[in-house]
């Protein structure tokens, strides 16, 4: 760790300073690397973090699940009945 004397942080930059900045630069390895998905204003009011949209997705992928299962499990079930009956 460096001592507090060889610090060479300020505690501000000015803009001349930093360049000239690139807009995007990282943005294609970004998406490479992340599924990004863009909300729409309604949606995302919803949402207050991106946590909470996975929660409420997993919630969704649980349901329809659960759901698939009891219609196509229970058909079946009533197949078998009908049938031996």
């Amino acid at each position: 760790m460096r001592n507090s004397e060889e610090d060479t942080l300020r505690s501000e930059y000015s803009r001349a300073v930093l360049g000239k900045g690139v807009r995007g630069k990282h943005s294609a390895a970004f998406q490479k690397g992340s599924n990004l998905v863009v909300l729409q204003d309604d949606v995302a009011k919803a949402f207050s973090t991106s946590e909470a949209v996975n929660e409420a997705l997993r919630a969704l992928l649980r349901v329809t699940a659960d759901t698939y299962r009891l219609t196509h499990c229970s058909s079946k079930a009533t197949r078998k009945q009908v049938t031996s009956s």
